[in-house]
């Protein structure tokens, strides 16, 4: 009896077992999409809508959007892939993915879709605003929406983005929203008609090279520093860890004292997070999985983190590789690139946040690019100014004329030639109308000789031009203006936008 129980046991098992086998087999056929497919998504307007997902091998799946039918087979490895055609904006739609199972999308709006990504002053929350409640409490826009990228580093490029899935814009949700893609999306929204989405992909103290995909970087032999870099940084690692753990275990008494004390508790120290700063990492978690879903652009706050003496030299040919490369792997042509130009900071003695100024200034070179420059509204004592109104305007005012073809004035002025003049240079703008000194005398020139030394200068304003010259230099042949990590200096056109800092001849 004992042995016929046991045997019954056992088969019941083996049942048991098959049929969990079966089910999981089941699970594995259900057609399923990637997380940026879901309710309350923004589709991108007059591109052909592309849905994508994984299904059983060689399994039929259809795809209806507007009334629209599309089909499509799995293939061996469980792919599977339609198009359908591209649509004016509108909604609410909803979508039917159908296969062994059917998923349903719905509140699907068609508008067009940002891309908002780099490091922290672009992952600066709303709720950091120094008016942080009243603008969350105003930010009921149903036509906005955002898409949160997790934070996920990767060795190869990922076909899924972790993410909590399409929020639509309200005080409840907003809070945690970039305040540069909020502002950014707000104007767009507010100006255009048309529904706005946001997908949100951006981690705080990474540099450029991380988000650039291992493709790009290794083709370029110029670009070999940044694989030297990542060397260097992997052979002192277990010194930095331990060093961290050090000051962790340092922090943790600092703050048992405090409390002792009943005083303020410590803030820790920032570290850079390790798997972040690998080349391609952040390429490959955080953005190949987006490059499917069809976008209208991107606005890019990032820099900071590429700075120091070591990267700065760098970034010009770094930044436009990225760019290039992200263009590459979307496969819509050059779309509308959108940065902000780092601000005004007191930054460390090793900065190069001049050049770095100066390197973003040269990418405009790229085709449908714009540039937000904020050297006027940044603040001397912290990385992150509060002030991300002007910041998303000022890329706002970028996209309404590179990517929707308005009239309008989208930049400060730009430094497009520099003549000589008897004892002086002329510095000649684009987007020079109406030029003029805010508040004072005319500040940030600088001129230097053929010894490269540089002297203050005189300054005056003729024109669309400036005409710049120096008694301790006879005869300059070189002029540079706002070159300083927190400069003095106070160029702009009529509509109130500032001259952006460069150094001509380059």
């Amino acid at each position: 009896m004992i042995r016929s129980h046991s045997h019954f046991s056992v088969l019941r098992i083996a049942l048991a077992l098959i049929a969990l086998g079966i089910l999981t087999i089941a699970a594995q056929a259900d057609v399923s999409v990637p997380a940026l497919l879901a309710d309350h998504m923004v589709v991108q307007r007059g591109l052909p809508v592309h849905v994508w997902g994984m299904a059983a091998p060689h399994e039929a799946v259809s795809v209806t959007f507007r009334g629209e039918t599309k089909a499509a087979t799995a293939d061996d490895d469980g792919r599977w892939t339609v198009y359908l055609s591209p649509g004016e904006a509108g909604g609410p739609f909803q979508m039917t993915i159908k296969a062994t199972n059917t998923i349903t999308l719905n509140d699907i709006l068609v508008g067009d879709v940002w891309v908002a990504s780099g490091q922290s002053n672009m992952e600066f929350p709303m709720t950091e605003l120094v008016n942080a409640q009243t603008e969350i409490a105003a930010a009921q826009y149903p036509k906005i929406r955002f898409f949160m990228v997790k934070h996920k580093p990767a060795d190869y490029p990922l076909e899924d983005a972790e993410s909590k899935g399409w929020a639509v814009c309200t005080p409840e949700t907003v809070a945690d929203a970039s305040a540069v893609a909020y502002f950014f999306a707000r104007h767009l929204q507010q100006k255009l008609g048309v529904p706005i989405g946001v997908i949100e992909s951006y981690w705080g103290g990474t540099a450029a090279e991380s988000w650039t995909s291992l493709h790009a970087l290794s083709a370029d032999a110029a670009l070999m520093p940044v694989f030297a870099a990542r060397a260097k940084t992997l052979a002192g690692e277990s010194t930095v860890v331990l060093h961290e753990q050090r000051e962790e275990r340092e922090f943790q008494k600092a703050v048992e004292q405090a409390k002792a004390d009943g005083k303020p508790l410590p803030t820790p120290r920032w570290h850079p997070d390790f798997a972040a700063w690998a080349p391609a990492a952040l390429y490959n978690g955080m953005i190949a999985p987006l490059t499917p879903f069809a976008i209208r652009g991107v606005i890019w706050y990032q820099g900071e983190s590429n700075s120091g003496p070591d990267r700065a030299p760098l970034y010009a040919r770094l930044f436009q590789a990225m760019i290039r490369d992200w263009r590459n792997a979307w496969g819509e042509g050059d779309f509308p690139f959108l940065f902000v130009q780092i601000a005004n900071w007191n930054a460390g003695p090793d900065s190069q946040w001049p050049e770095v100024r100066n390197a973003q200034r040269q990418t405009l070179a790229l085709k449908n690019t714009g540039m937000a420059v904020t050297i006027d509204i940044g603040d001397p004592v912290d990385i992150h100014p509060k002030n991300k109104q002007d910041v998303g305007l000022r890329l706002a005012l970028a996209a309404r004329a590179i990517a929707f073809g308005e009239k309008v004035e989208w930049s400060g002025p730009l430094v497009r030639q520099v003549t000589q003049e008897e004892h002086a240079l002329r510095v000649w703008f684009d987007h020079a109308g109406g030029l003029t000194a805010k508040g004072a005398e005319l500040t940030g020139f600088e001129v230097a000789g053929a010894d490269g030394k540089y002297s203050l200068a005189d300054a005056k304003i003729e024109g669309e031009s400036v005409v710049v010259s120096s008694s301790a230099v006879p005869i300059p042949v070189s002029v540079r203006y706002a070159w300083a990590a927190n400069p003095n200096c106070n160029l702009f056109n009529k509509e109130g936008l500032p001259a952006s800092p460069f150094q001509a001849p380059e």
